[in-house]
């Protein structure tokens, strides 16, 4: 399994936001990139950027997610507001790894197909739930479709694999839904990166366990719940310097 920070755009500053909220911001840093590099240091070799305005239609960081995409050699996936060929075709160009996409991929399973027929293995498909049921544009809509309907929707694609987020419990520090995330495993075709609510050493030794790709790791890192330097020697493909005190990542305003 591998742990990835999550560096979520928002403003042209990196946040954190509490159940995918955009008004609920609880981590706020200016410099997106020195944070990328940060990560990399400690010894993450995958990074997952969300340009957060973008996904819900406010705007967009481009000229910011080139920046970041550079400044580090880091595996990257990248989402947020990725509804068209082209998006894709200027990420990817940029030095993305892999593209998340969300809203058009539930909207529009045809675009998937043929999205994923073009890049195949660098797809990752965003299932973002709150109380079983799928959302869509920015978390901001609630579809009718279960996590296990539109996750059967997705067998024989070639794709990268699938991001299951709960976005209840994003941000809150209050734990995964063990037995929902068991169940999203049991019924995806594809590869499963879990994000939303992931706490503790034990919660990722579990998913590890259970069979997930990766995990997403937010609020957890960003305010110290997690120890991001033991976490990236077991789980981020590489081992390096951890965060002093005085640069814990954290508030400022």
């Amino acid at each position: 399994m591998i742990v990835a920070p999550a560096i979520d755009l928002k403003g042209g500053r990196c946040v954190q936001l509490v159940g995918g909220r955009p008004g609920d911001e609880r981590v706020s840093l200016p410099d997106a990139v020195a944070v990328a590099e940060r990560w990399w240091h400690v010894g993450f070799r995958t990074l997952h950027l969300v340009d957060l305005d973008a996904a819900l239609g406010t705007g967009d960081n481009l000229a910011l997610m080139r920046e970041v995409l550079g400044a580090t050699p880091a595996a990257t996936q990248v989402g947020g507001g990725i509804r068209d060929d082209q998006k894709v075709d200027v990420l990817l160009e940029a030095g993305a790894d892999r593209v998340v996409v969300g809203t058009r991929a539930l909207d529009d399973p045809e675009w998937l197909a043929a999205l994923a027929a073009r890049h195949p293995g660098r797809v990752i498909v965003a299932a973002d739930t709150r109380d079983g049921m799928v959302l869509r544009k920015g978390w901001t809509e609630r579809s009718s479709l279960s996590v296990a309907d539109f996750l059967q929707r997705l067998e024989g694609l070639p794709l990268a694999g699938v991001l299951a987020t709960d976005v209840g419990r994003e941000g809150r520090l209050e734990g995964i839904d063990r037995d929902a995330v068991a169940y999203t495993l049991r019924s995806s075709p594809h590869p499963v990166w879990v994000s939303g609510g992931v706490t503790t050493e034990d919660e990722l030794a579990w998913l590890d366990g259970q069979g997930a790709a990766g995990a997403v790791l937010g609020m957890a890192l960003y305010t110290g719940a997690l120890k991001p330097d033991h976490l990236a020697e077991r789980w981020g493909a590489g081992g390096g310097e951890s965060f002093d005190d005085d640069e814990q990542v954290g508030d400022d305003t």
